[in-house]
């Protein structure tokens, strides 16, 4: 099981290394949120995640995301904390850099992708690829009176698709404000049909 600080140290390579060749839904998605400014208010996403029983998986009925500001210690300058909370455990992910990028969005990837490792055998290293390789490139975009929704298919044409044990349906939906500098309103990564029956669902409160 990867520690703590290393998948902090993960995430904030992701967060960091957004590309500037993105496709527009990419654009969206990626769009640049800070430097953040959070002061005392707490952002907080609900969280569900829904999938067959398999070691390595951890399905969450009633969790909840939450990004924070906080003081580094060792300079007393502002950094950004990220709080899991499941339903019989709570961790600190971070700290991340308050002119970053998003770190709950980086989360949400990263866990989709040990997800899809865990119920599928695969590479995690060949899955983080493809789904970064879909959300900085591919994707599509509508608009609505709600805002934009921004949404990518990384394994619908997978030479892999046959492995995939219903990844291959895996879509990526963000609902994002008309405001590209506020956060994320929801993330979703969910299959179709009833195998696996994946579905990773964050909504910000």
């Amino acid at each position: 099981m990867r520690r703590p600080h290393d998948l902090a140290a993960l995430i904030l390579g992701l967060v960091l290394s957004a590309p500037a060749w993105a496709g527009e839904a990419g654009d969206a998605v990626f769009a640049e949120r800070g430097p953040w400014a959070l002061g005392d208010q707490v952002l907080t996403y609900r969280m569900q995640v829904q999938g067959p029983q398999v070691d390595g998986f951890l399905p969450v009925a009633d969790g909840s995301l939450q990004l924070a500001e906080a003081i580094d210690p060792s300079d007393n300058q502002p950094v950004l904390q990220v709080i899991q909370k499941t339903d019989d455990r709570s961790r600190k992910i971070g700290p991340f850099p308050v002119s970053g990028g998003d770190p709950v969005l980086t989360f949400f990837l990263e866990q989709t992708t040990r997800d899809m490792a865990a119920l599928t055998g695969g590479s995690p290293f060949y899955i983080r690829n493809r789904i970064k390789d879909a959300v900085f490139r591919g994707g599509d975009i509508t608009l609505d009176q709600n805002g934009r929704t921004a949404r990518f298919q990384p394994f619908a044409d997978d030479p892999n698709a046959e492995r995939m044990r219903g990844f291959q349906t895996l879509t990526l939906t963000f609902h994002l404000d008309d405001d590209p500098a506020r956060p994320i309103r929801e993330m979703r990564a969910r299959t179709q049909g009833e195998t696996p029956g994946y579905d990773r669902h964050m909504v910000l409160k």
